[in-house]
């Protein structure tokens, strides 16, 4: 063991060992005031609230005679994560990139601030090169762990559950994945003192057992939902029993939503930007329904034009318009005994509406052109991202139809408000879409994680999605996910939103040790980035006579990133 205050040793994401004093808390420091004419105290602007630590014993206790130990652990662990989640945004921001140990040390000195606990590193690895991390800490004098001894008395558990939330939360921002911290020895279980430890979550062999409290549910698919088949613990892509992605408490309150909605059939109304996932989330509504053994179909009302929207959703006769050579069944008929997903339903025509309306109230409807009537057992999720009730005031939606759709309203919150979600979502598809193209990536480096974490995100989930599995296209196989590989072909994705390729790459490329002169040709030419790089890429292929695999040697790129730039430009 080390002098307290001191690890035994730590690598930082150089590979360098190094013995590190705790770093300095001035900065911290000066962040803090307390202003009492206006009765308020502020931590980095964040405001704060001293209260005496006989309230948390008090409230632990009141909470786990109320919801019981699991749920009362959930929600103070989701606590603490989110907080956690918060403050690595202010750790990326506050501390010099290339010192990660000094980086890391806010969380743990905020927690002492707060007059939380007192953090004694052991154990710090973090190589962003290797994708590692690993790390011991000692707790003293917690607050939460002798809150819990006192009113609780020993327990056969760890009781500090709202500080290791907040330690996974924050090591999880940080990063950029999956971290689990896991106390091991306790006060609240007798020991001496509190220790924890901390590592991706993949490198636990019951990670489950941790991540579930980080959601709101607290239950497992595999015993709750019986006709489900168990995931395969073997599946790269999911940690556990879950196959929706997120920790944020917005993603959580939407998640509980849909887990209380799901074994009805009430129809359920998804509402978000675009790219938030409704979708996601109306296939987890189904797969947690009594429905779930069959297919759900989905419907883009704005991808149909409105003369063909109403054939598509309930079926034509042959001869019904001129074309219709075939009797074809709608998505109604096709959806019976399931789930029917109607996204951007605020496009629909208002004979489409009329119609959608009487199988909502009256469990029938005729195909085009047919006098027949059907019965539907189908139970209908819609979604938009568009304002109905001004589309009702406008004329352009039906009030009736709205009011029946929106029995059930439920909110996913855009991505940049979900800032817990973000280092578990991109870890999420960089090992789907690695899988996907046959690459390998052990994550992303220091510069891309505060890249993703401060960027505003306006195309939300799915814009992540679709920058990611261009990075990874871009990257070698192997390497870390650099911002130049986020950024090579022109998207926004900068803190600020404004445009920034691949221009710390082009110039690493263009300019030799030693040719320094080249900035200044640069600024002179008067070239934007975008013609910068288009310009080198052309010298290449006119210098190799059009050979792509010579060319992307020649300015140290690979086949597959040349053509994907050519390829972007074309479009």
């Amino acid at each position: 063991m080390s002098d307290e205050g001191r690890p035994a040793w730590a690598i930082d994401s150089n590979g360098r060992v190094k013995n590190y004093s705790d770093p300095s808390f001035e900065d911290l420091l000066a962040s803090f005031n307390f202003d009492s004419e206006n009765a308020e105290i502020t931590l980095n602007g964040e405001r704060m609230v001293l209260t005496d630590n006989r309230s948390l014993g008090t409230t632990r206790r009141e909470l786990i005679a109320a919801l019981g130990y699991e749920k009362a652990r959930g929600l103070a662990t989701r606590i603490g994560y989110d907080l956690g989640s918060n403050d690595a945004s202010l750790a990326l921001k506050l501390r010099d990139p290339d010192d990660v140990f000094k980086g890391f040390a806010v969380g743990p000195q905020l927690h002492s601030l707060k007059g939380s606990v007192k953090v004694e590193p052991l154990v710090f690895k973090a190589n962003y090169q290797k994708g590692e991390f690993y790390s011991e800490y000692h707790w003293h004098n917690s607050a939460e762990c002798l809150a819990h001894l006192t009113h609780i008395g020993i327990s056969p558990y760890p009781g500090g559950w709202q500080q290791s939330g907040y330690a996974s939360g924050y090591a999880s921002g940080f990063f950029g994945r999956p971290m689990i911290f896991r106390e091991l020895q306790c006060k609240a279980m007798g020991h001496e003192r509190c220790f924890l430890v901390g590592k991706p979550a993949e490198e636990w062999e019951d990670a489950e057992e941790e991540m579930r409290w980080f959601r709101a549910e607290n239950y497992s698919i595999r015993s709750r939902v019986s006709n489900l088949p168990p995931a395969k613990q073997s599946d790269p892509l999911k940690i556990g029993q879950h196959s929706i992605v997120g920790a944020s408490s917005g993603f959580n309150l939407a998640l509980h939503l849909v887990e209380r909605v799901a074994k009805t059939t009430v129809p359920v109304f998804f509402t978000g930007e675009s790219g938030v996932g409704k979708e996601v989330f109306a296939r987890e509504l189904h797969r947690r329904s009594k429905r779930a053994e069959r297919q759900m179909i989905s419907v883009n009302c704005a991808a149909i034009p409105d003369s063909l929207i109403e054939a598509e959703l309930f079926g034509v006769e042959k001869g019904a318009f001129t074309g219709a050579d075939v009797t074809r069944p709608g998505r109604f008929e096709r959806a019976e005994g399931s789930t029917l997903f109607l996204d951007e339903i605020g496009t629909l025509s208002f004979s489409a509406q009329a119609k959608l309306l009487r199988v909502l109230q009256e469990g029938e409807f005729e195909r085009l052109g047919g006098s027949a009537v059907y019965k539907a057992d189908v139970r209908v999720i819609a979604a938009t991202n568009a304002d109905l009730q001004d589309a009702m005031h406008n004329g352009r939606f039906r009030s009736d139809l709205l009011h029946r759709i929106t029995t059930f309203p439920i909110n996913i919150p855009p991505l940049r408000e979900r800032g817990a979600d973000i280092p578990l979502l991109a870890s999420h598809f960089l090992r789907k879409i690695c899988l996907r193209h046959d690459r390998k990536s052990p994550g992303f480096d220091d510069a891309a994680i505060r890249h993703l974490q401060g960027y505003s995100w306006p195309g939300n989930v799915r814009e992540m999605e679709n920058i990611i599995e261009r990075a990874v296209i871009l990257a070698n196989d192997g390497d870390l996910i650099g911002i130049h590989h986020l950024t090579m072909t022109g998207s926004n994705l900068d803190p600020g939103g404004s445009r920034e390729p691949f221009w710390s790459f082009v110039l690493s490329q263009a300019r030799g040790e030693g040719q320094n002169s080249i900035k200044e040709d640069i600024l002179e030419s008067g070239l934007t980035k975008d013609e910068i790089i288009s310009c080198l890429i052309e010298g290449a292929l006119e210098r190799s006579a059009g050979n792509v695999t010579k060319a992307a040697k020649a300015i140290g790129m690979t086949r597959s990133q040349l053509n994907y730039w050519l390829r972007d430009k074309k479009e």
